[in-house]
């Protein structure tokens, strides 16, 4: 069973726009062991009406090398009826962190034995994570 443990979420002035940029960080708990962790950003006044995320998965529940981690960087955004999520290259990822472990482009990211994992994680984020809900249902008006 996987279980998110939610962080106030961080927000700033965008630099390009002035609009207010939310940045969240959630903790992702897989029967009851850490699992994974994944960072989202939005903005408000961009006309991309879309989430940026990446999923870090892997040696969580320790402090194990980040060589024992992976990450997976996303887009969500949403059509007339339903959410879309796409896997992205790492250079469209503002999350270069070397604690996330090896940041993955879209070809490797879909060819990896997580990417399920990944997928299970992302449809969690659309059906829990209310402020990135509230967010993609507010910019489909």
């Amino acid at each position: 069973m996987l279980e998110i443990e939610f962080e106030n979420p961080n927000i700033s002035v965008c630099e390009c726009c002035g609009g207010k940029t939310t940045r969240l960080t959630r903790f992702v708990h897989k029967d009851g062991n850490a699992f994974a962790i994944y960072y989202l950003s939005f903005t408000d006044n961009h006309p991309d009406k879309s989430i940026i995320g990446i999923i870090s998965i892997g040696d969580w529940g320790s402090d194990g090398p980040p060589k024992n981690r992976k990450s997976f960087p996303f887009k969500i955004w949403t059509n007339e009826k339903n959410y879309q999520i796409g896997l992205i290259d790492k250079i469209e990822s503002p999350w270069q962190d070397a604690l996330l472990g090896e940041i993955l482009n879209r070809n490797e990211a879909l060819k990896h034995n997580w990417i399920k994992d990944v997928f299970h994680i992302t449809d969690h984020i659309v059906a829990e994570d209310i402020l990135a809900i509230e967010y993609l249902n507010q910019s489909n008006g």
